[in-house]
């Protein structure tokens, strides 16, 4: 087992690095932080690289760590783990996982999330978790998207990127291809076309569009859809957040609130 005592050490300022978009796309490698997210990327097979683990972290999951491959696994001084933890309190465990090439979905079929330029870390990796609890079959990140390795969106989906596919894609071919299969598109807006989401019956499958905080889905890809949706307004709120309001329509559409 390697032993790493020193902030100054080539590694640990090549793993500082990952923590940038341009590092991680760069050295096509993100981290991840605390044992939850380090379990969930050994279970579902995650291409792990490495595990760095402080004094904490051998007391804490010194059991499960035993279980690990040994020449993947880093013990660091607690400095070193508190340079690269982005906690106020460290939980003395952190990964170092390979980005994997983009698999390609031939069978498009179940549900899926797009998002089109939902650019908060925390409500996309919200909404990942979600689609995942749902069941969906899988999200598609359009442009302008927050990316999924940000340490922001990683903490919100806890591990759901490893049980399902997210795809990064231009959502104006995605709706191509699920109308070729003739899976039904929504969108989400509220104008004098769009109908009430209940009054839209649960689907065998469909793709649903979430879209920025502020501008909403793009009028471009409003055009594309079979039919938009609104969530009524009860109280005196502007608007419902964009992930609260997709959890309300993908457990709509996929009849998961009525199983």
């Amino acid at each position: 087992m390697k032993e790493i005592m020193s902030n100054k050490n080539e590694l640990i300022k090549k793993i500082r690095k990952l923590y940038k978009k341009k590092g991680r796309e760069e050295a096509r490698r993100y981290v991840i932080e605390g044992f939850h997210l380090v379990e969930e990327a050994v279970r579902f097979s995650a291409p792990v690289e490495w595990i760095l683990f402080d004094e904490r972290g051998r007391k804490e999951w010194g059991e499960w760590l035993s279980q690990y491959d040994d020449e993947k696994l880093i013990f660091v001084s607690q400095d070193v783990m508190k340079s690269l933890s982005e906690l106020p309190t460290p939980q003395g465990i952190i990964g170092i996982v390979a980005i994997p090439d983009e698999v390609e979905v031939n069978e498009l079929q179940g549900h899926w999330l797009a998002l089109d330029n939902v650019q908060d870390p925390g409500n996309v990796g919200t909404m990942i978790r979600t689609a995942d609890a749902a069941g969906y079959a899988g999200v598609i990140i359009g442009e302008g998207t927050a990316d999924i390795y940000n340490s922001k969106v990683l903490r919100a989906m806890q591990g759901s990127h490893f049980h399902l596919p997210v795809l990064r894609k231009k959502i104006e071919m995605v709706i191509d291809s699920f109308k070729s299969r003739n899976i039904p598109v929504f969108g989400t807006k509220l104008d004098e076309k769009a109908v009430h989401y209940t009054s839209v019956a649960p689907k065998q499958n469909s793709c649903l569009i979430m879209g920025n905080e502020g501008q909403g889905v793009s009028p471009e890809l409003l055009d594309q859809t079979d039919q938009n949706i609104y969530i009524p307004i009860r109280g005196e709120a502007e608007s419902l957040n964009v992930a609260v309001a997709a959890g309300i329509l993908m457990y709509h559409l996929s009849n998961g609130l009525y199983q």
